[in-house]
């Protein structure tokens, strides 16, 4: 990514890190005795999760200035040609 994109590690340890993010998110729900059939599909996948880890990054790096739609979309196209093995998940987030 250019300077204005922070770069973080390598996309097999970001899938680690938002593997064990999503593990988390089970975790509590299941502790709260909510049941899995109901709230697995509402889950983002570990991809979608590596994806707004990402963007997250670059808010964070912005100071927190998200401008808007158009500018979102860029840096979710920006990080589609970063990591390439992400491009069907941020063009399935793009799509919704």
């Amino acid at each position: 990514m250019s300077d204005s994109f922070p770069r973080r590690a390598s996309l097999e340890v970001l899938r680690a890190e938002a593997g064990d993010e999503r593990s988390v998110l089970v975790h509590e729900r299941l502790r709260s005795g909510q049941d899995p059939w109901d709230f697995m599909s509402e889950l983002p996948s570990v991809d979608e999760l590596v994806v707004l880890l990402l963007r997250a990054d670059v808010v964070d790096h912005r100071g927190g200035n998200v401008r808007d739609r158009r500018w979102n979309d860029q840096v979710l196209r920006t990080i589609a040609l970063e990591y390439p093995e992400l491009s069907p998940t941020v063009w399935r987030m793009l799509a919704a």
